[in-house]
């Protein structure tokens, strides 16, 4: 089947392009379409007025007559439709009518019979500039360009993909029965979808197809009314680079040697900054300084030459003028360094002068054997190793979310959040231009990483969409890829464009592709950081069923009220939990989900209702508010009483601070005990921040951590997305896990 199916294509195909045609006409069109699956409305092609009235005679009125030819594209526009012609007579007018419009254009006329229905879609085929082939669906009629209800996917399409496209409309529900019209056929349009979808890989060549409308009428029956494909050429769109060696990028992280080749004793300077960064960073290898003045800085002699270094050198990190990179491969080669992070500006980022010098710094480097991670980046950060080679003195802790930012201002920016909050990196580079390690090479290189769990990513645009695609999607499989996209609104593109040096692909493609290959998106900065949290530090939720528990009732609504608004479910309590409940709670408690602890200051009551809650087959993740974060308070207590009660015995007082303490400490590793045994997330919400506040706290001897934020909106969102995140992988039919070493 699949043979005939493009044996009729590349038969229709080779006649247009031996006419020198780029559109097809509406009839091959659909031919084409029909052999691949696409219901379309039955047709017959009319030489003249006698011929139409014949076929419409034989399909029964009423019946679509439009003109016919190679240049007849936009028939409407040009009056070449009829809708709705009931007679014999009628046809013979209609004929009469589209003959005058379409002049010597006109080859024929197209007489189908008249589809009528109240719903409206339109599906389609376009080749992206970045991510190739893209399947296109989505509401038609009138409303198309106003509600702009319309779906994205990456071809080839799975089964599931194209279900998960109708599903996503905004307008779904318009799918079902309503106003005495029958629910529509999913199987027929999945089937249209599927069918673009291998149409676009069988021939390269098909650019675009354009389905307007896709009627379904009053029995829900679907079909293609109208259709236009377009042929271009068989060329492959976007810039494709030579993919690095995973194995590659994981040795630039553990540099047994570094040379700072233009090392500066200026404070604020970068070959001072990056220097000391790693000395005062704990960096146990051989440091090297290279400047051509010579002489001393910090106490250490300063080698003239690369050449005059005396050891081997695994790592080069250069700091000079754009200008003088180039001519410093030759003494890299010969030193034997084959790993540059090259923080100079002056490239592409600068204009077509800039991309030039990139282009040629590129070449040699390949032809020298050299990797070169920049140029224009704010640096590299391994805490496993005490690497801390980035262009702000912070030092977060090791850990397991590896982060890559094309915005390395931004990317140390985090790095200090991390490090505030206790959220341990695995690793850390800005990208910089990518002259030669793109994003895409990372994602492959931390796929293969032991040490990484959580890849986080902050990017402007991508090198190779379809690259990027497939990399994410088969990282996504075993560990989640976090992406927060800059460049999402017209000013941002813009800024983007100017950052980067490169150009941004459509969002709504992007967010396709991303959607697609399962990557969980960030809407902020701080966002990144919130969903590495809680990916590196807990196991994933098995469903959506929340259950909350606070210390106060408005804060359980209002985060009750969150949960539903992310499709997060707080189902009621069953029986049986109320009755358990019961035994731990005084009479007067809620008895519904939010549980809301009634003012209970008991230490003990918490972890009872909490490991009840875990044990209960109906809650899939719990969240906490209030429970721990409550030092401000209490010292603001204590020393209100300090002052009030001169009766009150002051050792005493001073001891509740401690004891608050320990009462945290002790909750904290109960909360990281009871995910072990339930495997089930728990994120909790700190009643205010203080000097122990973190988001993450590490409990020594256990593979999960405890998790708190400083607001229920946070602790919402990244839980919705940790389920979003295990709805994809069980779409990809896989049972996630994560491998803790």
């Amino acid at each position: 089947m699949r043979g005939d199916r493009r044996a009729e294509a590349v038969e229709i195909i080779a006649a247009a392009r031996s006419e020198k045609r780029a559109v097809l006409t509406e009839y091959e069109s659909k031919k084409i379409l029909g052999s691949y699956g696409v219901p379309v409305v039955e047709e017959t092609v009319a030489a003249g007025p006698e011929a139409a009235i014949r076929a419409a005679d034989r399909f029964g009125y009423p019946v679509a007559v439009k003109g016919l030819g190679e240049r007849l594209t936009h028939k409407t526009d040009r009056g070449l439709v009829a809708l709705d012609v009931r007679s014999a007579g009628d046809v013979l007018s209609a004929t009469e009518k589209i003959a005058l419009a379409g002049g010597a254009d006109l080859e024929g006329f197209l007489v189908q019979p008249m589809v009528q229905g109240k719903r409206e879609f339109v599906a389609g085929l376009f080749r992206d500039a970045q991510f190739g082939p893209v399947v296109m669906f989505g509401l038609g009629g009138i409303f198309t360009e106003v509600l702009n209800d319309v779906v994205f996917r990456l071809a080839p399409l799975n089964g599931n993909e194209a279900w998960q496209m109708i599903d996503a409309l905004r307008s779904a529900r318009l799918l079902g029965s309503v106003r005495g019209e029958k629910a529509v056929d999913r199987d027929a349009l999945a089937a249209a979808l599927m069918g673009l979808s291998r149409l676009a890989v069988d021939f390269p060549e098909v650019a675009e197809v354009d389905i307007n409308p896709l009627m379904a009428d009053a029995g829900g029956c679907v079909r293609a009314v109208d259709a236009l494909i377009t042929i271009g050429s068989r060329e492959e769109s976007g810039t494709v680079k030579e993919a690095v060696d995973p194995r590659a990028i994981g040795r630039l992280f553990y540099p047994r040697s570094i040379a700072f080749i233009g090392a500066s004793s200026g404070f604020g300077k970068w070959g001072h900054m990056l220097f000391t960064n790693v000395v005062a960073g704990g960096f146990g290898g051989a440091l090297y300084l290279v400047n051509a003045k010579g002489g001393r800085i910090a106490g250490r002699e300063v080698f003239r030459t690369i050449g005059e270094i005396p050891g081997p050198v695994d790592l080069a990190v250069v700091t000079i003028p754009a200008a003088a990179v180039s001519p410093l491969i030759p003494e890299l080669r010969a030193k034997g360094i084959r790993n540059v992070l090259l923080i100079s500006s002056g490239f592409a980022e600068t204009g077509d002068e800039g991309k030039r010098r990139e282009k040629e710094l590129v070449a040699a480097a390949r032809k020298a054997g050299i990797l070169i991670l920049g140029p224009n980046t704010m640096g590299i950060c391994n805490p496993h190793n005490k690497l801390y080679c980035a262009g702000a003195h912070v030092r977060p802790k090791p850990g397991s979310t590896a982060l890559v930012s094309q915005s390395g201002n931004l990317g140390v920016q985090l790095l200090a959040f991390a490090e505030t909050e206790g959220i341990g990196i695995r690793a850390f580079c800005g990208s910089g231009n990518e002259a030669m390690i793109t994003i895409e090479d990372y994602l492959d290189g931390f796929a293969v990483d032991e040490l990484t769990r959580t890849v986080v990513l902050y990017i402007e645009s991508v090198k190779d969409g379809r690259r990027f695609y497939e990399s994410a999607r088969k990282v996504g499989r075993k560990k989640p890829v976090i992406v927060l996209k800059g460049g999402r609104t017209e000013s941002g593109y813009k800024a983007a464009a100017s950052h980067t040096g490169a150009l941004a692909s459509d969002m709504r493609v992007f967010e396709a592709a991303s959607r697609q290959a399962g990557i969980v998106m960030a809407g902020q900065p701080m966002e990144l950081l919130d969903l590495s949290a809680c990916f590196s530090s807990l196991p994933l939720p098995r469903g959506n069923r929340v259950a909350i528990m606070t210390l106060g009732g408005g804060w359980g609504v209002v985060t009750s009220d969150l949960c539903m608004e992310q499709e997060l479910d707080v189902p009621s309590l069953s029986e049986e939990l109320i009755s358990r409940i019961d035994r731990i709670l005084p009479p007067y408690w809620s008895r519904a989900n939010p549980i809301d602890l009634v003012g209970e200051f008991d230490p003990q009551i918490p972890l009872a209702i909490l490991e009840e809650l875990l044990a209960w087959e109906g809650c899939d993740a719990v969240l906490h508010l209030g429970i721990v974060g409550r030092m401000v308070f209490v010292q603001a207590m204590v020393r209100s009483i300090e002052m009030a009660d001169p009766d009150l015995d002051r050792g005493f007082l001073r001891g509740i601070p401690s004891s608050i303490l320990a009462f945290e400490r002790m909750y904290n590793e109960r909360v990281v005990q009871l995910m072990e045994k339930q495997g089930k997330p728990v994120i909790g919400v700190n009643l205010l921040p203080d000097e122990h506040s973190r988001t993450v706290t590490e409990i020594p001897g256990h593979r999960y951590r405890s998790v708190s934020f400083l607001t229920p909106e946070r602790a919402v969102k990244s839980l919705a997305k940790m389920s979003e995140y295990r709805r994809w992988m069980e779409s990809e039919g896989k049972t996630y896990s994560y491998v803790w070493r």
